[in-house]
């Protein structure tokens, strides 16, 4: 293959991908665009139109992320639906959701960038094989054309519009990936040192989230705006499982909710959330239940509850806990 082919070829390639992305941004844009809501009380109406029912100061929290263009920090315990709350968005508001599912260990290789190396020494025999390389400079070797985009990078150089950028269990990496991130929320930027400095066209609407599973810095807190969420109290709770399991009868839905209620009163590892709620109340119309028995509810407990230990608690307080479900 001549250079110039694999010149042509990588024309191509990112021609392809910048296609590809103006393809989604557009047909995001095309078919469900929308304004940003002018008041709290419509913000609280599209979350609800989207089966995401908020209360009133997480509603007042993401009004606010979107009319001032600041990062959204959600803290809360696991199954709260922090991570939900960026999906939503991105349907209700018309916008492709970039994910970062961070991890223990995570890098800036799997989170921004990195330089496609074996692209990289694919130029250089190339330019060896055609005698070019006493031309080579090493700033050629670092073009955009070598750069492999991660999740941060992808949403710092959306074209079209500004997409939805979910950073999710932030808690799960270390204070110097925190620190990496505080250009990119206080300024939407992020540095290269072979190419400078790339900000955003359209900034993204930035959600981190966390479980507290340990602190995060102030300066990551400063640069967001701070919810915290917990878990819905029994009328919400109840909502939700109406709409998400419509077709469960609402006497036994009740009992669900109680029950759940009171499992998270137990001084639990692992609290169940508001996604097991709605995963045990889908177990109990897959099994045709007419009602919570003592039976029933033992060999459920797997669907509530993921750790043995919690588990084991949870049944010796059974009788207690089916007790408080009766209406």
């Amino acid at each position: 293959m001549t250079s110039e082919a694999t010149t042509t070829a990588s024309s191509a390639d990112m021609q392809a991908s910048a296609t590809d992305e103006q393809a989604q941004a557009t047909d995001g844009q095309a078919s469900a665009a929308k304004a940003l809501p002018g008041s709290i009380d419509e913000t609280l109406a599209a979350l609800q139109a989207h089966h995401y029912l908020a209360d009133r100061r997480l509603a007042s929290a993401v009004f606010l992320a979107l009319r001032l263009g600041k990062p959204l920090l959600l803290e809360g315990e696991p199954g709260t639906g922090k991570t939900e709350i960026a999906k939503v968005l991105a349907s209700w508001l018309g916008k492709r959701l970039i994910r970062l599912q961070c991890y223990d260990g995570m890098d800036l290789a799997q989170a921004a960038y990195e330089w496609d190396h074996a692209r990289q020494l694919l130029e250089i025999r190339m330019a060896e094989s055609t005698g070019r390389q006493g031309d080579m400079q090493v700033s050629d070797l670092y073009e955009t054309r070598f750069l492999l985009r991660r999740p941060l990078l992808q949403a710092i150089e959306a074209q079209t519009a500004a997409p939805v950028l979910l950073i999710d269990e932030l808690d799960r990496t270390d204070e110097a990936f925190e620190a990496y991130l505080l250009e990119l929320l206080s300024d939407f930027q992020m540095s290269i040192p072979e190419l400078g400095t790339i900000s955003a066209l359209h900034p993204p609407l930035v959600i981190l989230t966390s479980n507290r599973t340990r602190e995060l810095h102030d300066a990551v807190k400063r640069r967001c705006l701070y919810q915290w969420v917990d878990f819905p109290d029994a009328g919400r709770e109840d909502a939700i499982i109406a709409r998400k399991v419509p077709e469960l009868d609402a006497a036994l839905r009740a009992r669900v909710v109680v029950l759940v209620q009171a499992l998270r009163g137990l001084d639990l590892f692992k609290k169940p959330g508001v996604a097991e709620s709605i995963d045990f109340a889908r177990a109990l119309c897959v099994l045709n239940a007419e009602s919570l028995s003592d039976e029933l509810v033992r060999q459920g407990l797997g669907v509530l509850l993921k750790v043995q230990d919690d588990i084991v608690l949870a049944t010796e307080q059974l009788p207690a806990l089916l007790g408080s479900t009766v209406q």
